[in-house]
């Protein structure tokens, strides 16, 4: 499940991105980049990469700023940086697209973001994605407007009195805090993640997992939202694009099930054709459930599907 190749790939900013490239040994079909989620990191995808990399498609992904080893000690997890930290993010991303096409120039190019990576990914389709062949949304969902803008005063009053690396209980409770309220009785802070306890607990004893986010991670993830749900940049995802929406019917992300059929129901009129599918009982991370072999073979025939189309 090692990754094929790991290098530190410079960005426009003042930063590397630690990459993984998982490569198939059948001629590649193609390039599948993804998105990882908050509080985690790219390595956690290698047993779904190096799957999809033996049924012949590439896979590439870096951790994002303040993530995994892309950030440079233990402190910068969960820091962005100073100036909108979303925009670069979603230019990191870009950055990592473009080195895969080097790589790769004839191959079509898919992205899949999950969870703060879904919204990131739809940032990106909203910026790049004539580029792109396909999308892949897991684990997103949609916050109402009204509170992404009060959750960004709280965190810009936050950081103007705390400083943008002040680790809030309060941001924290607002936004993942009430996360676990529709699974008692709880067994651990996280048990809305999965179903699946030794995911859980992996997920638990992850020293790149157990992180809270700074005031400007938080400010990160509300501007992207608040970008992302505004219907001026709803209208600008290509027409042509198609999109794939996959969660649990279980995640707390997705308001079990209904902030997901929200965005189907947002995009279904910008773009072509969009396709959704909850998967019954499961929780957020969908591809470490007992059940991930469904999720696996389903995304794998949706690329596949747009290959042949």
């Amino acid at each position: 499940m090692a990754p094929t190749q790991e290098l530190f790939l410079p960005t426009t900013g003042a930063h590397q991105l630690h990459l993984c490239l998982w490569e198939p040994e059948l001629p590649p079909k193609g390039i599948l980049q993804i998105s990882h989620g908050m509080c985690e990191y790219i390595l956690r995808y290698a047993p779904f990469a190096a799957w999809l990399a033996r049924h012949g498609w590439v896979v590439v992904g870096a951790d994002h700023l303040g993530h995994g080893t892309t950030a440079p000690s233990r402190e910068d997890l969960g820091y962005f940086q100073p100036q909108d930290p979303s925009r670069q993010v979603v230019e990191d991303l870009w950055a990592v697209s473009r080195w895969a096409r080097e790589r790769y120039p004839r191959l079509p190019l898919f992205l899949l973001g999950h969870s703060m990576g879904s919204f990131l990914a739809r940032r990106y389709a909203m910026t790049y994605g004539d580029d792109l062949s396909g999308l892949i949304l897991m684990g997103t969902g949609s916050q109402p407007r009204a509170l992404v803008r009060a959750g960004l005063l709280l965190a810009w009053l936050l950081g103007t009195v705390k400083g943008d690396r002040y680790r809030s209980a309060l941001l924290y409770s607002l936004t993942l805090g009430s996360y676990n309220r529709p699974f008692p009785p709880v067994r651990t802070p996280c048990d809305w993640l999965s179903k699946n306890p030794e995911n859980v607990d992996r997920y638990i004893e992850d020293p790149f997992c157990q992180f809270r986010f700074t005031v400007n991670g938080y400010r990160t993830l509300l501007e992207t939202l608040a970008y992302i749900q505004d219907p001026r940049n709803v209208a600008r995802l290509p027409r042509r694009l198609p999109i794939l929406l996959v969660s649990g019917d279980r995640d707390p992300v997705g308001n079990m099930g209904k902030g997901v059929a929200q965005v189907y129901e947002d995009y279904r009129t910008h773009s072509a054709p969009v396709e959704m599918k909850l998967y019954t009982g499961l929780r957020h991370e969908i591809l470490n459930e007992e059940e991930r072999m469904e999720v696996y073979e389903d995304i794998l025939a949706w690329l596949d599907r747009r290959l042949a189309e």
